[in-house]
């Protein structure tokens, strides 16, 4: 399971799972188990940088490497 800094993220932004996962158009069990360490699809990793304002070259910061 890889380290990744999605939940500190969504928390400093003061967003539940729930609403994360709705802005991202993902389901908030997909939101948990990332923020668990368990792998997603590059899309899932795409929606989830929209809708917290992140740009792609991102992704490293949020889903670590």
């Amino acid at each position: 399971m890889g380290k990744n800094y999605l939940r500190e993220i969504r928390e400093s932004m003061l967003l539940s799972k729930a609403e994360l996962a709705r802005k991202a158009g993902v389901s908030p069990i997909t939101v948990d188990r990332i923020e668990k360490g368990l792998p997603c699809r590059l899309e899932t990793q795409r929606k989830i940088l929209r809708a917290l304002g992140y740009q792609l070259t991102d992704k490293d910061r949020v889903f670590g490497e």
